[in-house]
């Protein structure tokens, strides 16, 4: 087994699935994976379930039974790696967006001595390809949003490419995780920095998919705007929060 598990929450991703299993598998740093699907329609748990024939002991998957939030799914990933044994627990993306290649600098990040460490889009300008205008103000204006309301100097709060320690995760309570869409990435990252983690960016190159269907929507983007300011009003109302 790894010290290091790659979470990855799946929703119709058929297009991507086996390309980015076996992308992760044929890195030098060996990393075990984790599919965490919910019910997805188009056969991607079943593609999961062939791969593990060829990857025995270091491909895993779990089926919920509905879409039920890219947060959740994330908590039940966590939940799952803290019954085992490992040091290292990875959040990334199915499409591609975040390259599989970078999660071996994540990981010697927190060898290094974070305890947090985020795949960065904006650490070095704006490192983001086939995003439209539009797309990018609106995720460059939210972060900045988040800095100013939260006091955490992170350049990009909301990224979904992200290496926790286990420590970190041990400290946190899951169970009390309020958000279930992208403001779930800020709620993480905010939680670890009240605790007074070491956060580090690692700066990366963000590529829109290419194959499927973006899961953004305009709920998620209104829980994220009005979520921070009621989030950061919580911790300053409940200490122990």
């Amino acid at each position: 087994m790894s010290d290091s598990l790659v979470i990855i929450p799946t929703y119709n991703e058929i297009e991507n699935i086996e390309a980015i299993i076996k992308a992760v598998f044929a890195l030098k740093k060996d990393f075990d994976v984790l599919i965490v699907d919910d019910n997805s329609p188009d056969g991607t748990a079943d593609k999961v379930e062939q791969l593990q024939e060829d990857f025995k002991g270091r491909l895993f998957l779990e089926i919920r039974k509905e879409k039920a939030g890219l947060g959740t799914a994330y908590i039940h990933g966590f939940k799952w790696a803290l019954k085992r044994d490992y040091l290292y627990i990875f959040e990334m993306d199915a499409d591609f967006s975040h390259r599989p290649s970078d999660l071996q600098r994540l990981y010697r990040a927190c060898l290094n001595g974070a305890d947090v460490a985020v795949g960065s889009r904006y650490k070095k300008g704006v490192n983001v390809v086939n995003w439209p205008l539009y797309r990018v103000l609106l995720s460059y204006g939210a972060s900045f949003y988040v800095k100013l309301i939260t006091g955490m100097q992170i350049h990009d709060p909301t990224a979904g490419f992200v290496c926790y320690k286990r420590k970190v995760l041990e400290t946190i309570n899951l169970d009390a995780i309020k958000f279930i869409g992208y403001a779930f990435q800020i709620e993480m990252k905010f939680r670890a920095y009240l605790k007074k983690f070491k956060i580090e960016e690692v700066s990366i190159i963000f590529t829109d998919r290419e194959k499927g269907k973006s899961k953004m929507s305009t709920a998620i983007i209104w829980e994220a705007i009005f979520g921070v300011f009621s989030m950061k009003t919580r911790s300053i109302l409940f200490k122990d929060w």
